[in-house]
């Protein structure tokens, strides 16, 4: 073995590339630094899966909080651990005043959304407003949410679509949220028929179509209200409770226009 040509491969690794805050770099200690970032990168990300999966599960928490506290552990562990590896390193945190300033000032123009999302994060993830697996509105998605990050939170449409939503719009917007009180709620449907129909005939035809809806609840049960008597066409309205979990309110609302449309036509009623 050649060891002399060994020994100028190693030597290679302590050449000195710079000097940084008194701390000289050497292609090795770089390595080094770099090593334990992609480490802690990994160790954060390993910890946060943990305690989700093992520890949080046995103290009966919803999937939403374990995964919110696991990434504001991961967060931290994150601060921390940058940190200890720059002090350990021999760099002095003072020297970066000059590049916080400078990042502060980035913050302030081009980072300000960013930094918005952020702070936006932390605060879905405290006060949850949504968590995973509830089914939200917002504008014109509608869909579960998967997964709520630091800066977005990812959103699966009916149609198995993944959208990915700053989460400041979950501040700044209007977000239904259809199971935030764990209660049914109610779908109304607009249903216009020529005007002289019989207005009684119509009330049984739209409380049957949705007592024979198996996703209708029984109780609080559906109504009917008749909105407006004159001119060509009269308006009703049909009101039902349901789950939002069992199924999207497109999907109900298609399924029990079908079922009016027949019972309609079954009695020679017609549409307005």
């Amino acid at each position: 073995m050649d060891w002399a040509a060994w020994f100028l491969r190693l030597s290679a690794f302590d050449v000195k590339l710079f000097t940084f805050s008194g701390t000289t770099f050497t292609v090795f200690s770089l390595f080094k630094l770099a090593l334990a970032v992609v480490l802690l990168f990994a160790g954060a990300a390993q910890l946060r899966r943990w305690m989700v999966v093992r520890v949080l599960v046995r103290f009966q928490m919803d999937l939403g909080t374990r995964q919110a506290i696991g990434s504001i552990v991961r967060y931290l562990v994150l601060i921390v651990g940058f940190v200890v590896i720059l002090q350990t390193a021999g760099i002095n945190l003072t020297a970066f005043n000059v590049v916080a300033g400078a990042l502060g000032v980035g913050v302030g123009f081009g980072l300000q959304n960013v930094f918005s999302n952020f702070i936006s994060g932390l605060i879905i993830m405290f006060e949850r407003p949504i968590k995973v697996g509830d089914r939200i509105e917002l504008a014109n998605i509608e869909g579960v949410v998967h997964d709520i990050g630091a800066r977005r939170t990812t959103i699966v449409t009916n149609d198995n679509v993944a959208i990915l939503v700053p989460n400041q719009r979950f501040i700044t917007d209007n977000v239904v949220n259809l199971v935030y009180l764990n209660a049914p709620v109610r779908l109304r449907l607009p249903v216009s028929v020529a005007g002289g129909s019989d207005i009684e005939q119509v009330r049984a035809v739209l409380l049957d179509a949705a007592r024979e809806h198996p996703l209708v609840l029984k109780e609080p049960g559906p109504s009917v209200f008749l909105l407006s008597l004159g001119g060509a066409a009269m308006s009703f309205e049909l009101l039902v409770w349901h789950l939002p979990g069992a199924a999207t309110r497109h999907q109900l609302s298609s399924e029990l226009n079908f079922a009016i449309g027949r019972g309609l036509r079954a009695h020679g009623i017609q549409n307005a």
